[in-house]
């Protein structure tokens, strides 16, 4: 029985939802929930010149047990940024996105076949220098030349790639055709006698599942798909497929499916289409409020209107507080959306007294050991000792802190941003905790981001623990 390999690429194709679109809090609750169904590999999107992207990548990284895959664009120059910030992951991996359709070579990189032979080399051996799982990802591979894709194969394997990935980017092929073009890879290719062979199937054409089927009766070790539909075959067809037909095609998967409805169901409200037309407020239990931006020439009514939908219950003091920090970032940036607010509420509204300081903190993490937090933190001179153990540092840092107050309270969102350049760059947390229904939030900021983490979630803390008194 061989046992295939399952990619998840929710987060790099998210169909509809542009990862663009994603709150951190929501990238974030979509890792988490994949990686509590034992998928193989969960994939991350490529990242852009923004520390938003690699911040988010890092602390995803921190947090997941899973394989994890960061996409590289070919030429695109963010080699060793996008192993940063993955390097912590249990078992990171880079994947090198190649077009290798004449239209595609020549449209995306401006370059013939034999440059882009070049190319491919000199990148999956800088992919191979920082990684040491490396992904040759053939995009738009059924519309290739056949011998150039032969040919880029090996040049790819030869440089260093341990895994390589067929696109049906264009979804033209029938199932008996996808089959016949896995055959003809591995019985013209022998190098791929020792590389894993995944496929990424469209469902152009609706036979997305089918297409899979095909490759992986072909000899394919692994298929890419999404959790909810995005234009691939779904996480739920894939476990189906095994389930039926896994003793008939000689395979099996290693995909937790006791919940995977439920799973599922919860990332459908994340990863959703929105849509342009829909109004107001989307899904507030997230913490954020879609589509809303204010300007300077909004009311202290319109401001205070969006704070309660985004569910903060602040006195008049403190709503004139926001209101006046609100008119001050608004006339220098023009807008201000929910994200600015949300800044703007935990370091303006509810400044209460410190009850819980924090006196030090110990973190340990890495790809191989699970992350531990041992805090310290002083209340009425009393010195509080914590020890929390979680999927990332993070969440660690957090668990001990709920051992130290002997309550959990719900983590209403998280977010992380930077606020100056370089590599000592300072990075701002915010965190979101729900009690009674209500909201309160708190800010940090260091230039170690779980520092500001822990500095955030004490801050909002202490709100509570003074509105509790």
């Amino acid at each position: 029985m061989n046992t295939i390999k399952i990619i998840d690429m929710s987060l790099r194709e998210p169909g509809q939802r542009k990862a663009a679109s994603m709150s951190f809090k929501e990238k974030l609750e979509v890792a988490r929930t994949l990686d509590r169904l034992k998928l193989d590999t969960i994939e991350l999107p490529a990242i852009g010149a923004a520390k938003a992207d690699q911040l988010s990548n890092k602390t995803i990284a921190s947090m997941v047990s899973t394989a994890l895959s960061a996409a590289v664009e070919i030429g695109c120059g963010m080699v060793e940024e996008t192993w940063e910030s993955i390097r912590t992951a249990r078992h990171p991996q880079l994947n090198l996105l190649v077009p290798v359709s004449t239209v595609q070579m020549e449209y995306t990189c401006h370059k013939k076949a034999p440059a882009m032979l070049e190319l491919i080399q000199d990148q999956v051996k800088l992919c191979r220098f920082f990684c040491e799982n490396v992904e040759f990802s053939a995009v738009d591979a059924t519309r290739a030349e056949t011998d150039f894709l032969y040919e880029a194969v090996k040049t790819a394997v030869a440089a260093g790639a341990n895994r390589v990935t067929l696109c049906d980017s264009a979804g033209i092929f029938l199932p008996d055709e996808f089959a016949a073009f896995v055959t003809g890879l591995k019985e013209n290719v022998p190098e791929m006698e020792n590389v894993e062979l995944y496929v990424q199937v469209s469902d152009e054409m609706g036979m997305g599942i089918a297409c899979a089927a095909a490759a992986l009766s072909a000899g394919a070790n692994g298929v890419k798909c999404t959790a909810v539909p995005a234009g691939y075959p779904t996480l739920d067809q894939v476990a189906t497929l095994v389930q039926k037909k896994g003793a008939d095609m000689d395979i099996a998967a290693s995909l937790k499916t006791t919940d995977l409805q439920r799973t599922i169901s919860q990332l459908s409200r994340i990863l959703a289409p929105v849509e342009e037309s829909e109004s107001s407020f989307r899904d507030v239990a997230l913490g954020d409020v879609a589509g809303v931006t204010l300007d300077a020439n909004d009311t202290i009514t319109d401001v205070i209107a969006v704070v309660q939908q985004m569910g903060y219950d602040l006195s008049e003091e403190d709503n004139a507080k926001v209101y006046e920090a609100f008119l001050r970032v608004a006339n220098k940036k023009h807008f201000v959306g929910t994200r600015e607010l949300d800044a703007i509420i935990a370091s303006t509204a509810m400044q209460v007294p410190t009850s819980f300081r924090i006196d030090n903190y110990v973190i340990n993490s890495g790809n191989v050991i699970t992350a531990t937090a041992n805090l310290l933190l002083e209340k009425d001179g009393e010195k509080l000792r914590g020890v929390g153990v979680g999927d990332g540092p993070i969440d660690a840092a957090f668990d001990a802190i709920e051992q130290i107050i002997g309550h959990h309270y719900e983590l209403d969102d998280f977010q992380i941003q930077t606020v100056t350049e370089g590599r000592d760059a300072m990075g701002s947390a915010l965190v979101k905790l729900r009690a009674d229904g209500k909201v309160y939030s708190g800010s940090g900021i260091s230039t170690d981001i779980i520092g500001a983490s822990i500095r955030a979630y004490i801050s909002a803390l202490n709100k509570i623990v003074y509105d509790e008194a």
